[in-house]
């Protein structure tokens, strides 16, 4: 494999103030917006499917822009890509709290999602897997523990400051918040030496080869199909869970669990890593989510029992994340990580963009949570399968 290095001795504070940054803009990017959603709908009159669908067309204008961001990454680094991210964020929350329309809604949430882009996970990551070299899994399994604690953090915070303030304050708010907290952060703490790779020929021609092999398509859609199953469940559990005679309370519970499972799955990872191929690493974890979705499609209890299950699958939930952020490293090395893990992840972020609609409409054709969940049970197992017969692991 080419492309390691030893671990920078300066790298740790871009580890520290990347956990600060990536929870906050996950925090105010995303997790706001389920909270903050039902007081949009009855303030504007725009209807909730109206709302969803902004914000839905913001991510996967943020899964495309993630291309772009990935080879801006590999030319000059994460400092400039990152930090324009911090800005473009904040004017995009500002412009959602400002919006006199519901055109400039949908505008706002482009936006915001273009700077998604550049402040989510996939930057991160381009960051930690340069400067971390052989020691990125654990660096970038660090970041992932701490910013699984975004919506711990900022749902609560924002239902306070919108009881207090209203949506359209709250979002002005976190605006403040964004541009205060990550853009002098990303600004001052990305300053590390940035090796770059300069694209060549035969850079272009060896990065053709890569993303035109079958291990790539292979391994792409497994991680398309798998984020679709993953998201679709998270968004659909509580849904599921009241069909089977659950409270909406203790469903609720079962979700947050749920999310703890993502973090204790997550706290597991490096031991995998040590012990399983990446392929093989990748078809178990879809495997055990397989799992996870039948049991929750057929069992009916007893809650407790249920509540077990979504702890598990949230556990194959968080370990898949760390997957998808170390297969291309894995396979193809490190020296042109930015540019093809920005290809890959592209495909997965549509899926996660698409999860809530495709959800409600495979619930509503086969009859109920049932039978999306069995479903999505099918298609973990295709991504599974595709996974353990990619080939090319080393």
């Amino acid at each position: 494999m080419t492309g390691e290095t030893t671990p920078d001795p300066r790298a740790r504070s871009v580890l520290v103030a990347l956990c600060v940054t990536v929870t906050v803009s996950y925090g105010v990017l995303y997790y706001a917006f389920t909270v903050l959603a039902p007081a949009i709908v009855d303030d504007t009159g725009w209807s909730a499917t109206a709302v969803t669908a902004a914000f839905s067309a913001g991510s996967l204008f943020g899964a495309l822009a993630g291309v772009v961001a990935g080879r801006a990454l590999q030319r000059s680094g994460p400092r400039w890509v990152m930090t324009a991210g911090s800005v473009l964020g904040a004017g995009a929350l500002a412009l959602v709290g400002l919006a006199p329309s519901y055109p400039v809604f949908v505008l706002a949430w482009l936006v915001a999602g273009a700077a998604s882009a550049g402040t989510f996970y996939p930057p991160a990551f381009v960051a930690l897997t340069h400067w971390f070299g052989s020691g990125r899994v654990r660096a970038i399994t660090t970041l992932t523990l701490v910013a699984g604690f975004a919506s711990t953090v900022f749902a609560p915070l924002t239902a306070f400051l919108g009881d207090e303030l209203g949506w359209r304050g709250t979002y002005l708010v976190l605006a403040g918040v964004m541009l205060v907290v990550t853009t002098p952060t990303h600004a001052l703490a990305l300053r590390l030496t940035w090796h770059a790779t300069p694209t060549t020929h035969e850079h272009v021609v060896r990065d053709r080869a890569v993303l035109t092999s079958r291990t790539f398509l292979q391994l792409g859609a497994a991680g398309a199909l798998a984020a679709l199953a993953m998201y679709t469940s998270l968004v659909h559990l509580v849904p599921l869970l009241t069909e089977q005679g659950m409270s909406v309370q203790l469903a609720a519970w079962a979700l947050g669990l749920s999310g703890a499972g993502q973090v204790l799955g997550r706290v597991l990872y490096p031991a995998l890593d040590r012990i399983l191929a990446p392929n093989p690493r990748a078809a178990l974890i879809l495997a055990v989510l397989a799992a996870t979705l039948v049991v929750l499609a057929v069992v009916p209890g007893p809650a407790t029992f249920l509540i077990a299950v979504a702890v598990v699958s949230g556990a194959a939930r968080g370990l898949f994340t760390l997957v998808g952020a170390t297969i291309v490293s894995d396979h193809w090395g490190t020296d042109r990580y930015a540019v093809l893990n920005g290809i890959f992840q592209a495909p997965a972020g549509i899926a996660a963009a698409l999860s809530p609609a495709f959800g409600a409409a495979v619930a509503a054709a086969t009859g109920g949570h049932g039978g999306l969940f069995a479903v999505l049970a099918v298609i973990a197992l295709v991504s599974a399968a595709l996974a353990a017969t990619a080939g090319g692991d080393r």
